[in-house]
């Protein structure tokens, strides 16, 4: 039960990112909040101590800065399946 609350936790602060017509500095920081919430939320989900907690909402809060700074710019990443990651235009 825990898991499912934590799913919809972070899926309602997506959902509510993309559900407005934001500035892209309003997206960065929709973005990087939702981010360190999300971190936040998988941490406590892990049961991490507050040090572990505080390293994921940091790395959560830079993943989704970077989300949203892509979504600005109509460029999505995409894995090569070797650890590496390149550029190109989101599908429509």
């Amino acid at each position: 039960m825990k898991l499912f609350k934590s799913t919809l936790a972070i899926l309602s602060v997506v959902a509510l990112g993309a559900c407005q017509n934001l500035t892209e500095t309003q997206r960065t920081v929709v973005g990087a909040t939702g981010g360190a919430a999300a971190g936040l939320i998988a941490a406590d989900v892990l049961e991490a101590d507050n040090d572990w907690r505080l390293i994921a909402g940091l790395a959560g809060a830079a993943a989704g800065t970077v989300v949203a700074q892509n979504q600005n710019r109509q460029s999505c990443a995409y894995a090569r399946g070797d650890g590496t990651y390149y550029t190109a235009p989101c599908p429509s």
